[in-house]
């Protein structure tokens, strides 16, 4: 049995790609398309890890992040950061906020896959 992945990301042809990816690796996938949405949808799924879009209607996923940091329970929840932001200076904010990795669009879906799999077998 696969994992449980949450994907927050509002991009229909990126969600339906990860999706496809994921599923086809033996993984259960919801999706969520709104920042403001994510707290709530992992309060209640408790998810296996966490694909956050960083840039997310209502709220962007550097206040995501803040705010899955912390909330108790969910301090070491893998996320993964998906975004097409690949300057350096975005990482490292990312990575201060509490994200374990990142994976920068266009992403091959070789690398994508590694980094799930690395993420869950942490």
């Amino acid at each position: 049995m696969g994992a449980s992945i949450l994907i927050a990301e509002d991009e229909a042809y990126i969600v339906e790609s990860l999706k496809f990816l994921l599923t086809h690796a033996g993984h259960t996938v919801e999706t969520i398309a709104d920042g403001a949405a994510v707290l709530p949808a992992i309060q209640k799924r408790r998810p296996d890890l966490l694909i956050l879009d960083v840039m997310l209607p209502t709220t962007n996923g550097y206040d995501v992040l803040r705010l899955v940091r912390g909330t108790t329970g969910f301090e070491s929840l893998p996320v993964l950061v998906l975004t097409a932001k690949g300057q350096e200076a975005d990482r490292r904010l990312m990575i201060d906020l509490g994200a374990n990795d990142f994976v920068t669009k266009p992403f091959s879906n070789q690398d994508l896959i590694e980094r799930v799999n690395g993420l869950l077998n942490g």
